[in-house]
C-alpha cells in the first residue's frame, strides 16, 4: 500500500521584522560604519603614538649628546647664580660642580616632559579630529549600503517596484545594486505572473459555479423531485457554495497581496462593529456571547479590505469556539501611536508550535485540510495578507484554558 508523501515543509520565517522600530540608542550599535571608525581612528592612534614614542626618544638622545660635555669649576671667590637652579645660591664651593651636573640633568627632564606632555595633547586633538574624519569617510562609502538597506526594506513591505537604481563608479557596490535590481526585476515578474494567474483562474471558475448553482436551484425547487434527488441537490449546493468561497478567497488573497495606493481614513471600531453584526446570529445560533469596546482607531486604508480582518477573526472565534459558554471579546483602541485590533475567544487548546501554520494557505488545526464545515482554510491567510499590504502585522497567541487572542496592529 503506497504511503501518502508528507507535504513539503514551509520555508523557515524571516527573523528580522522590517517593521521593528529602531532601537532608542543608534548609535550604540557595533554598525559597519562605527567599526569603520573606531579602525580608522585606531590605526591613526597607533600611528601616532609609535611617532610620539620615536620623537621623544631622538629628543631624549639628542638633549643627552647636546650636554654630556664634562666641565669642572675650579678657582677661589666664584659667585655662580641662576633662576633656574637656586642651589647653586647656598651650594658650598667644593659641591658647585655636582649642584651644576644635577640643575643640567633637571634642565634634560624638564624639557622632555614638556615635549611629551605638549605632543600628547597635540595627539588627543589631532586623534578627535581623525575619528570625525574616519566616520565622516565611512558614512559617504557606506551610503550606498544605505540605499540598499532602505529598498530591501521597501520590498520587505510587499513594494516589489522599488529600485535602488544606484549611480557613480562601477565598483562592488554598484555591482552589488544592479544585481539586487535585476533580482527585484525577476520576482516582480514572477510575483505579477503569479497574481494574474491565481486571478484570472479564479475569475474563469465563477463563472460554471453560478451556473451550477443556478441549475441547482432550479432542480430543487422543482415540488415534484423525488426525495433523494433533493437530497443530492442540497449536498451538491452546499459543495459548490463552498467552492465559491474558495475562489473568492483566492480572488480576494491575490488582490490583498499588493500595496494599498489608494487609501482612505477607516475607523477600525466601526469596522469591527460591523463584523460583529454580520456573525452575530451565528453566534446566537451557536450559544456564544460577543463581547468588548471598540474605541476609535482611525487608519488610512480600504475599507474593504480591513472590514474583511474583522470579519475572518470573528467568524473564526465564533466558529471555532467551545460549545457551551463560550465568548468572543473584539476590542479597538490605540496604543503607542499604533491602532491595534484584538479578537480573543475560548475555544480548544492550540500548541504554540502550530501557531505559525494557522496562517499558510489551506492549513488547519492539527493539519486538517479537508471535511470541515467551517470555511475554506483561507481566513486567516487572508487577514495576514491584508495586514501586510497595510503595512501592518498580525500575531497570535494562545490563550490560558483554550483559544486564542489575534492581534492586528496596523499604523495610523
Amino acid at each position: 500500500m503506497a504511503t501518502t508523501p508528507a507535504p513539503p515543509a514551509a520555508p523557515p520565517k524571516p527573523t528580522w521584522d522590517p517593521r521593528k522600530p529602531e532601537p532608542p540608542f543608534p548609535w550604540l550599535r557595533p554598525t559597519i560604519r562605527i567599526r569603520l571608525t573606531l579602525l580608522y581612528g585606531g590605526m591613526f592612534l597607533i600611528a601616532g603614538i609609535l611617532l610620539l614614542s620615536i620623537i621623544y626618544l631622538l629628543a631624549a638622545q639628542a638633549l643627552r649628546e647636546g650636554s654630556g660635555q664634562s666641565f669642572q669649576v675650579t678657582g677661589n671667590n666664584i659667585d655662580i647664580t641662576s633662576p633656574s637652579c637656586p642651589k647653586l645660591d647656598t651650594a658650598p664651593y667644593s659641591e658647585i660642580n655636582s649642584v651644576l651636573k644635577e640643575c643640567d640633568a633637571a634642565q634634560r627632564r624638564h624639557a622632555l616632559d614638556d615635549l611629551l606632555s605638549r605632543s600628547l595633547l597635540a595627539l588627543l586633538g589631532l586623534a578627535i579630529i581623525a575619528f570625525a574624519f574616519g566616520y565622516a569617510m565611512a558614512g559617504r562609502v557606506l551610503s550606498p549600503l544605505g540605499r540598499i538597506t532602505r529598498t530591501a526594506r521597501a520590498v520587505a513591505g510587499s513594494d516589489l517596484s522599488r529600485r535602488i537604481e544606484l549611480d557613480g563608479p562601477d565598483d562592488e557596490l554598484k555591482e552589488l545594486a544592479d544585481t539586487f535590481d535585476e533580482m527585484l526585476e525577476r520576482l516582480q515578474r514572477a510575483f505579477t505572473a503569479q497574481q494574474r494567474f491565481v486571478g484570472n483562474a479564479s475569475h474563469e471558475l465563477r463563472t460554471p459555479l453560478a451556473i451550477n448553482r443556478t441549475l441547482l436551484e432550479v432542480h430543487l425547487s422543482d415540488p415534484n423531485a423525488p426525495v433523494e434527488l433533493q437530497q443530492l441537490g442540497k449536498t451538491l449546493l452546499a459543495t459548490n457554495e463552498r467552492s465559491e468561497q474558495l475562489v473568492e478567497g483566492l480572488l480576494l488573497l491575490a488582490r490583498s497581496d499588493n500595496q494599498i495606493v489608494e487609501r482612505k481614513p477607516v475607523d477600525l471600531a466601526e469596522v469591527a462593529e460591523q463584523a460583529v453584526d454580520q456573525v452575530h446570529a451565528e453566534a446566537e445560533a451557536k450559544g456564544v456571547v460577543i463581547r468588548g469596546e471598540q474605541k476609535p482607531a482611525v487608519v488610512q486604508g480600504n475599507g474593504v479590505l480591513l472590514e474583511r480582518i474583522a470579519l475572518n477573526l470573528v467568524q473564526n472565534a465564533v466558529r471555532y469556539n467551545v460549545p457551551e459558554d463560550g465568548w468572543v471579546e473584539v476590542t479597538t483602541e490605540v496604543q503607542h501611536g499604533q491602532a491595534v485590533l484584538v479578537v480573543s475567544n475560548t475555544g480548544p487548546v492550540v500548541p504554540a508550535y502550530e501557531i505559525d501554520n494557522l496562517f499558510e494557505p489551506f492549513r488547519r488545526l492539527r493539519t486538517e485540510r479537508t471535511g470541515s464545515d467551517k470555511g475554506v482554510g483561507l481566513g486567516l491567510s487572508i487577514v495576514r495578507s491584508v495586514a501586510r499590504a497595510h503595512g501592518g502585522h498580525i500575531s497570535a497567541q494562545p490563550r490560558e484554558g483554550g483559544g486564542l487572542v489575534m492581534r492586528v496592529t496596523l499604523p495610523i
